[in-house]
């Protein structure tokens, strides 16, 4: 006889149906385990073996094979440990065979029984749901899996013990609740920093359009405060972003207790970060920073000292709002729909643009163009928005705080996203929020600027030379212009702006 326990395997933030088939047979003492299982599957066996001993059970003297069907799909990571004991257990006549019928199992087990959380949950959970079925996972992971849905069967047994007692009928589980993160504290606000009035107002414009962001200035200027305070500014995840970040998040291991947030996320990798920790990779094709930046901020901080490939694999994500990741064995694909902010110095030293200032090694110029020129040309054409950040100045800093801080801002910033959420769901595309994702066949209907800023744009389009695809930029930026000022049409004053934005851009990637 052969008993069955559904399981799941993961490949990128979907989660595959998995059939763990137990046989008890007479012959040979052994415990077989099949179906491509890497090393952590396969140290299982030991793992189940302890746990059934600690539980009070010993595996019998006969030959046990377990297969992870299908065989032919790999199969990762030590959530196999649960579905496998039980499919054990009621093989053996420990748990009664029909009462795993309706669940999807996935769990580590611990040498004495006790049930350890694991990556991956959320997804399992909606998957299971998906198919008409229940849950069984560790007592910690419950949390995250309630926000699957309001009426889906979970148990979160604490240890095996536990879990035989409960289909048993001598000790009842309650359904847990989902969890909600608590709030480390307040965000940092606009109103800490003086002076760069005019930075703040390309923040509030990049906030609201969700538009990348490139800060060029000295060091001290204020580019990486201006940056970690972007965030204050921002809406919070509408119910389906947060279950998208959410479920990047379960994948990748990140969520604590299985507490959900509606914060967006705010990902500031180092400079040394490799390729595969940006876009995603390894061994079992982990997500990288861009997926975990996933409706929300990726900051990159000294923006040329990353790797040139590493910049460079990241203008795929940029363009189609997701990142695939091939290996010989692996095949997954993530959401990467993220903000790009950067700061960069003018030049190595950083003080190319101060008056007065000669480089000792070769003319001012030379060394900011060699010192831009790390970032490539294709790489900044996708950079929406580029603005100079100065030093700021002692009479800036002996100046009281600003009256206006992050929640009058974030306030226009929400107004604006309402508009264009309005907007899109108008033209039946309920899944874009910002104009920085609007498709180009779109964008044509939602921003057609009148005669005069029609004039100018072509105009401009010829003087500074701009790509069709930053010439949609441009329209983009545009359009977010005109929802700050609530205005239903572009015009000529919108695109003017948006364009000065983009002439810094320009002549960064003429270095390039």
């Amino acid at each position: 006889m052969v008993t069955r326990v559904a399981t799941v395997a993961f490949e990128g933030i979907e989660a595959r149906a998995v059939d763990v088939q137990v046989q008890v047979t007479p012959g040979g003492v052994a415990f077989i385990l099949v179906g491509l299982p890497d090393k952590a599957v396969a140290e299982s066996r030991e793992r189940v073996r302890a746990a059934l001993i600690a539980s009070g059970l010993a595996l019998p003297a006969k030959r046990i094979t377990v297969n992870l069907a299908p065989a032919d799909l790999p199969k990762e990571g030590s959530h196999y440990d649960l579905p496998i004991a039980l499919a054990v257990m009621a093989a053996i006549g420990a748990i009664p065979p029909d009462a795993l019928a309706g669940y999807t199992v996935l769990g580590e087990l611990a040498l004495d029984g006790s049930i350890a959380a694991v990556a991956g949950v959320l997804p399992a959970a909606i998957a299971a749901y998906g198919r008409g079925q229940g849950l069984i996972c560790p007592h910690p992971s419950g949390p995250e899996a309630a926000w699957a849905a309001a009426d889906i069967d979970i148990l979160a047994p604490r240890s095996l013990i536990q879990l035989a007692n409960h289909f048993k009928g001598t000790q009842v589980m309650t359904r847990p609740d989902p969890a909600v993160a608590r709030q480390s504290g307040p965000l940092p606000d606009l109103a800490d920093i003086k002076g760069q009035e005019s930075a703040k107002r390309v923040l509030e414009i990049a906030a609201a359009g969700g538009h990348n962001l490139l800060m060029n200035g000295p060091p001290g200027a204020g580019k990486s405060m201006l940056a970690s305070r972007l965030p204050s500014i921002l809406p919070p995840l509408t119910p389906r972003e947060l279950l998208e970040v959410s479920m990047v998040l379960s994948v990748a291991g990140h969520l604590a207790d299985g507490a959900l947030t509606d914060r967006r996320p705010f990902r500031a990798p180092h400079h040394s970060a490799s390729m595969a920790a940006l876009v995603g990779g390894g061994l079992q094709a982990r997500p990288g920073e861009v997926s975990l930046a996933h409706h929300g901020v990726l900051f990159l901080d000294e923006l040329p000292e990353f790797q040139a490939q590493a910049l460079d694999a990241l203008r795929q994500p940029m363009e189609t709002g997701d990142v695939l990741i091939s290996r010989a064995n692996h095949r997954a694909v993530y959401p990467a729909r993220f903000q790009l902010v950067a700061a960069m110095n003018p030049c190595r030293c950083g003080k190319a643009t101060e008056p007065g200032f000669a480089c000792r090694r070769q003319q001012n110029e030379r060394c900011m163009a060699q010192y831009q020129s790390r970032i490539s040309g294709p790489m900044l054409d996708r950079i929406d928005i580029a603005i100079d950040v100065p030093a700021v100045t002692a009479a800036d800093l002996i100046l009281p705080a600003a009256s206006e801080g992050s929640a009058e801002v974030a306030a226009r910033v929400a107004a604006a996203r309402r508009r264009q959420a309005a907007r899109f769901e108008a033209l039946g595309l309920a899944g874009l929020m910002t104009n920085a994702a609007c498709p180009v066949p779109v964008l044509d209907e939602i921003a057609r600027p009148d005669n005069a800023g029609l004039a100018l744009l072509r105009d401009a389009a010829e003087a500074m030379r701009l790509t069709a695809r930053a010439y949609h930029r441009v329209l983009k930026v545009a359009r977010t212009l005109a929802d700050l000022d609530d205005e239903p049409k572009i015009g000529r004053i919108h695109l003017a702006e948006a364009l000065s934005y983009r002439a810094r851009g320009e002549q960064v990637a003429q270095a390039a």
